[in-house]
C-alpha cells in the first residue's frame, strides 16, 4: 500500500510541475447577503487570487443604509524581496493607503512601510541593518509622525555567546 501512495504522489507531483504557470493561478471568493427586517442589510464579499509570486484579496461590506468599506491588499514576493499595498476606502470619504517594501541579501536589511490618508497626512517608519562580517550589525530606523517629525534611533548591536 505505501508503495502505491508513494507512486500516486510522485506522479501528482511531477503533473504539477510540469503545469504551465497559468495553471498554477488561484483564484476564489464568494458573496453573501443578508436581509434584515425594516429594511436592513448588509452585503459581504470577497475575492482572492494567489499565483506563485503574488497575492490579491479584495473585500467589501456595504449595508443597505450607505455605511460600509472596501478594502484591497496586494502583495508580491521574490527572493531577496517583498511588496505590498494595502487600501481601506470607506463610504464616507475617510480612508488611507499603506505601502510596504522590504529586501534583504548579502548581509544586509532594508524595509519601510509609509501610510498615506484621504488628507494627505503621511506617516510611517524605515529601517536598514547591516552585518559588519564579525558578529555585530549596524542598524538605523527613522520613523516620522503625521505632523512630519522625524526620530532616528540607530546603533550596533553585538552577538554574545
Amino acid at each position: 500500500m505505501y508503495k502505491t501512495l508513494f507512486a500516486t504522489a510522485a506522479v501528482a507531483g511531477m503533473t504539477i510541475m510540469t503545469m504551465p504557470a497559468e495553471a498554477q493561478v488561484r483564484a476564489h471568493g464568494h458573496i453573501s447577503h443578508v436581509q434584515g427586517a425594516y429594511g436592513g442589510g448588509v452585503t459581504r464579499s470577497r475575492f482572492v487570487a494567489r499565483q506563485p509570486g503574488s497575492a490579491s484579496i479584495n473585500r467589501s461590506v456595504q449595508t443597505n443604509g450607505s455605511y460600509g468599506y472596501t478594502s484591497s491588499r496586494n502583495r508580491s514576493y521574490a527572493p531577496g524581496s517583498a511588496s505590498g499595498t494595502h487600501t481601506v476606502q470607506a463610504n464616507n470619504g475617510r480612508g488611507y493607503t499603506t505601502d510596504r517594501n522590504a529586501s534583504w541579501g548579502n548581509g544586509s536589511y532594508s524595509g519601510g512601510k509609509t501610510t498615506t490618508t484621504n488628507n494627505g497626512t503621511t506617516f510611517g517608519r524605515s529601517t536598514t541593518a547591516t552585518a559588519n562580517g564579525d558578529g555585530s550589525a549596524d542598524y538605523s530606523t527613522t520613523l516620522t509622525g503625521p505632523d512630519g517629525t522625524s526620530t532616528t534611533v540607530s546603533g550596533t548591536v553585538s552577538r554574545t555567546h
